[in-house]
């Protein structure tokens, strides 16, 4: 471009800008763009488990929590924390009209303590899937797009898998027909060993299954644990969302247990990119101290892997 012409593109665009409301002070590269982060950052209510548990904090309370205290738009529920109020229609919508007004988005509903999906048993088995149909139903409303499950079940390997893939195929089939998604945590026992739950991934075989790889919980018995940095990466190609777990964190900020680095550079490789929930699970720190150091670190994550 002549000098002349440039003088002519500057001026032009500085009177358009004039023109729209906007600045007149333009960027050197007027083509230059931001790039979004790969990931968004979410708030799991385990983080402050101990507070609602402890009735200090309710469940309504949560998402007005996570926003106001920690700018942080995107939630994960925790099923106890409805005290059983997951069917009723006035309840829930109170929670999505207090998430609306807050502009926070529900992400998805970790379900605990419905019945083993992986049980040897069948009758046992159908039943724990139909008690998860509720939840399937109140993510619906609540304009979740997901609910987590639990892959468990007592057995030799071989057996529970055969049992978690019919039981999570079955469940997932209603999760198709409302179109929210059955996801699977690595959360002690078998599901903690991520070629046995991506095997069990492969074999369901629905777009509507997937996983939501937690960096902390790959212990499988009290006496065997599983490489955490191995397991991401076997889980990731099914992975519907990531669990960003922590416990301690050193003088930089650093989560003490687990390599961030080591584990966001798998992550990158993979080409995976969605939501990342804070689960603080430490005790060195108050439940509020730990989120915001979790989300300092990962903000960094975001900042260093784009």
């Amino acid at each position: 471009m002549k000098s002349t012409d440039r003088r002519s593109f500057i001026k032009s665009a500085g009177l358009f800008a004039a023109a729209t409301g906007l600045s007149t002070m333009l960027p050197v590269d007027l083509f230059a763009s931001v790039k979004a982060p790969f990931f968004q950052i979410s708030l799991a209510e385990w983080s402050f488990h101990n507070a609602l548990f402890g009735g200090k904090m309710t469940n309504l309370e949560f998402p007005v929590r996570a926003k106001k205290d920690f700018g942080i738009d995107i939630v994960e529920y925790v099923s106890p924390f409805f005290n059983k109020k997951e069917r009723d229609s006035a309840y829930l919508k109170e929670l999505l009209s207090i998430t609306k007004g807050e502009g926070v988005k529900n992400h998805l509903i970790m379900v605990d303590g419905e019945g083993d999906l992986g049980d040897l048993n069948q009758e046992a088995r159908i039943k724990a899937v139909e008690n998860h149909y509720k939840w399937v139903d109140a993510a619906k409303v609540l304009g979740c797009k997901t609910i987590r499950v639990n892959a468990a079940g007592r057995g030799s390997a071989d057996d529970v898998k055969k049992a978690a893939v019919d039981g999570l195929g079955r469940l997932s089939e209603y999760g198709k027909k409302n179109k929210i998604n059955i996801i699977v945590e690595n959360h002690g026992g078998y599901s903690s060993d991520g070629q046995w739950l991506a095997d069990v991934m492969k074999q369901v075989n629905n777009a509507y299954c997937g996983t939501l790889p937690d960096f902390g919980n790959f212990r499988i018995s009290a006496e065997k644990t599983y490489d955490k940095y191995q397991g991401v990466k076997e889980l990731l190609p099914y992975a519907k969302g990531l669990s960003a777990k922590t416990y301690d964190f050193d003088e930089a900020g650093n989560e003490a247990n687990i390599d961030y680095d080591r584990m966001f550079k798998i992550i990158r490789e993979a080409k995976w990119s969605g939501i990342i929930g804070i689960e603080y699970e430490g005790s060195k720190y108050s439940e509020a101290e730990g989120i915001q150091k979790t989300k300092d670190l990962l903000v960094r994550m975001q900042e260093k892997y784009k």
